[in-house]
């Protein structure tokens, strides 16, 4: 069993430990863009060409199934890459968790930090006006977030998580996480929102989704088998290791302690 995942970066880790958790013995691709990224700014089509050709690199390994772990491609470039590779394997997008946050918040109040350029779009207003009608929603702009993620920088992660934790109502039950590499940071997300005596703030990531989404696609059953699985990391399509700040956070260390590189 193979699954590839593309992004701009490495905001695909948190799938790819989702895939790991759940299906131990899969082989994964990680393709990422960072000769390209990010893609956030590009326009609708140069976003798209990035995308394949990513995703091209990825299918050269004749995955089982490709996850598009990044908002941004999903929301542009996933009737794209469909069209191109469905006949190859299934290709499965990454969706804002809106629907579950706002079930699971009862009407109570929910916040969905995002980029901002995916703060406010139509795309957004329209996930919040299909699966969370009637329910007080407050949409975050993360302006550096993604970046301080992807590169580490710890003074940046916590300076950018604290303006938008000032930007998040207090009262706040639920947060959706509404791009992948705020994932890679989620705890820290929650320390900085989390009020004193208040109940246990709910995140809600879209990477556990993903990933059973995939194997099911792909018809893999779930669970361990004694194989040792292998990792290919491909960076604007060449096959490199895993890139030093993907150490720093916990799903790159658990992949490259459990998976020797192809």
């Amino acid at each position: 069993m193979k699954i590839a995942l593309m992004d701009s970066g490495i905001g695909l880790l948190a799938a790819a430990a989702a895939v790991r958790r759940l299906r131990p013995d899969a082989d994964l691709v990680l393709s990422s863009d960072p000769d390209g990224m990010p893609w956030g700014p590009r326009t609708a089509e140069d976003l798209t060409a990035r995308a394949v050709a990513v995703a091209e690199a990825a299918a050269a390994h004749r995955p089982d199934a490709l996850i598009v772990a990044c908002n941004t491609a999903s929301v542009h470039a996933l009737p794209t890459l469909r069209a191109r590779f469905e006949s190859e394997f299934p290709v499965i997008g990454t969706v804002p968790a809106i629907k579950p946050a706002a079930a699971a918040a009862a009407g109570g109040p929910v916040a969905i930090w995002a980029t901002p350029a995916t703060t406010g779009s139509p795309y957004q207003r329209g996930l919040i006006e299909d699966f969370a009608n009637g329910v007080d929603v407050t949409e975050v702009p993360c302006p550096g977030l993604a970046d301080a993620v992807q590169y580490a920088d710890e003074a940046a992660i916590d300076e950018t998580i604290a303006a938008a934790a000032a930007l998040t109502p207090p009262d706040v039950r639920a947060v959706v996480l509404g791009c992948t590499h705020y994932e890679l940071v989620a705890e820290r997300i929650r320390a900085a929102v989390q009020q004193p005596g208040q109940p246990p703030l709910v995140l809600h990531g879209s990477a556990g989704a993903v990933a059973a989404q995939a194997l099911r696609r792909a018809g893999a059953n779930i669970g361990a088998t004694d194989v040792v699985p292998g990792l290919t990391v491909l960076l604007s399509g060449r096959e490199e290791e895993l890139p030093r700040a993907a150490l720093a956070y916990a799903e790159g260390r658990m992949l490259a302690e459990t998976s020797p590189a192809l």
